[in-house]
């Protein structure tokens, strides 16, 4: 084993794109990332100096000093976000050649062959992986001993500077169902209940919030006695006064027995968020959404309101494969309801890598030529529309900011106050009304940051285009300060397709 009497500097990065393609910081876009504060669970706090950085509050890392700081560089991220550790690796790598790079998360999970060329280590399995990596480069002593007794990675809470909001807690890992555009559904991870008493444990390191959000990616079980432990555990941190609301992701299946409602709203459920994604059947059936055909959507979102809990949704538009005048449609049919909340966010359809609708999109030949990984964001166009490429241009353009929606969306804000302000206690109606704000008025999670009024952002290089291919790449892929010129590379995009709308060959060991 090797000696632990030496401090060994960490630091633990988010990386993140905007799809605005501006380097401004996203301070109240919710849920946060915690990855980087479990992922700094894992050291010896008395052996390692752990710093943070979260790209989406923060904004992009620039800072010499911080990347001059790290012997270990811990990098993690969505698909998008791989050239964003490839920029950081290149700052960090030029101000220490002795730092080791490990780079973990989804956009290594599915390139785990190509990032070899980039990275020192790669993770391609869960958190808990980063134990085997510090073990080897620093010695077994620079591990958590909370780790190494119980096998849990307590969240360093403390270090997690971007939560005011909304602190987190996770009950479980991975999901049950398979969807096609879904990440998890590509690297076939195994749903993971946790342990009660583990989740008694990240309450107690929390501390007493406000307001805590589950970090599931499925809060709903198909065990039903798993469901009510948490519940039991739930009523009696809420009695104790640990926290004053909770909220979650779900899938549909939670709304199936009446009974999860009920207690959901007797141990503090202020809000729940589920994958509506489409509420078109043939939508569902194409993205293989079986579970969101077990009841009535519109029904199963109003049964939620009236328990007195928000309802949050996302909505998925697929050009590739459904005409532009039935999105429109459906984009009525959402801002026409009072019963139903706004959906929380509108994203195109995304090709997740290795995802099966990726490997769909690209039997069908559905990509653009000389698309760019970082252009995987779900305000760019990547796939041939079925209407034509103006059309397809000019209803991504109106959804970024609902332009010509606002007036309708005000006034069902207050059909919807008044028909649900009755059974939707004070928080949970503010939090039910959020995303009509955030859907008019997107640049509202910027607010609280310097860069957060809209009128003093920075200029981006040429116009959108909204076309993957064409568009301009963000100003982050410009060195923001001289770096070593074996690195240079590392700030080239990273090619998804060739001139054909192939593959390009350096993908495909990994996504053939």
């Amino acid at each position: 084993m090797k000696k632990s009497d030496e401090k060994k500097r960490i630091l633990i990065v988010n990386c993140y794109f905007d799809e605005l393609r501006l380097p401004i910081r996203r301070r109240m876009k919710l849920p946060h990332s915690m990855t980087p504060a479990y992922l700094a669970g894992l050291f010896c706090s008395k052996h390692c100096e752990i710093r943070l950085y979260d790209e989406i509050y923060s904004g992009p890392l620039e800072d010499e000093k911080l990347l001059a700081f790290p012997d270990m560089l811990v990098l993690t991220g969505l698909n998008t976000s791989f050239d964003r550790m490839l920029h950081i690796t290149a700052y960090a790598r030029t101000k220490n050649s002795k730092v080791v790079v490990v780079a973990g998360g989804p956009a290594i999970r599915a390139l785990p062959h190509y990032s070899k060329n980039f990275f020192d280590y790669r993770c391609t399995g869960d958190i808990e992986q980063l134990g085997e990596v510090i073990e080897d480069v620093f010695g077994k002593g620079y591990i958590s001993e909370s780790f190494l007794s119980s096998g849990w990675v307590i969240p360093r809470y403390d270090l997690a500077y971007w939560t005011r909001l909304l602190s987190y807690v996770e009950s479980s890992r991975n999901c049950y169902f398979r969807c096609t555009y879904c990440s998890l559904t590509a690297e076939k991870g195994k749903y993971q209940p946790y342990t009660i008493e583990y989740l008694r444990r990240q309450f107690l390191a929390l501390g007493k919030q406000k307001f805590v959000h589950f970090l599931d990616n499925n809060f709903a079980s198909m065990d039903q006695k798993f469901l009510l432990d948490r519940y039991g555990l739930l009523e009696e941190l809420w009695e104790k006064g640990y926290f004053r609301k909770w909220t979650a992701e779900v899938t549909s299946d939670f709304f199936l027995r009446d009974e999860n409602l009920e207690l959901a709203c007797r141990t503090g459920c202020g809000a729940l968020f589920c994958g509506i994604e489409s509420f078109d059947k043939q939508a569902l059936l194409h993205f293989k959404k079986y579970q969101n055909m077990s009841l009535p959507q519109v029904k199963m979102i109003r049964t939620c309101l009236e328990a007195g809990i928000a309802f949050h949704y996302g909505i998925v538009f697929d050009l590739s494969s459904r005409p532009i005048s039935e999105l429109r449609e459906e984009l009525d049919f959402m801002i026409g309801n009072p019963e139903i909340t706004l959906p929380s966010f509108l994203t195109l359809a995304i090709p997740l890598l290795g995802s099966p609708f990726f490997h769909h999109c690209l039997e069908e030949r559905l990509f653009f030529p000389n698309v760019r990984l970082r252009d995987l964001d779900g305000a760019t166009i990547n796939l041939k529309p079925l209407d034509s490429l103006a059309d397809a241009i000019q209803f991504v353009s109106e959804i970024q900011h609902l332009r010509g929606y606002k007036r309708r969306i005000i006034r069902r804000a207050r059909e919807f106050h008044s028909k649900y302000k009755h059974v939707i206690p004070g928080m949970n109606m503010v939090s039910a009304q959020f995303n009509a704000l955030l859907l008019c008025t997107p640049t509202l999670s910027t607010l609280g940051s310097a860069n957060g009024s809209p009128f003093l952002w920075p200029s981006r290089k040429g116009p959108r285009t909204f076309i993957g291919p064409t568009e301009p790449l963000d100003a982050v892929y410009r060195p923001a300060f001289p770096i070593d010129s074996r690195y240079e590379s590392f700030f080239q995009p990273t090619m998804l397709t060739d001139r054909e709308g192939n593959l390009v060959e350096e993908l495909h060991q990994d996504l053939r």
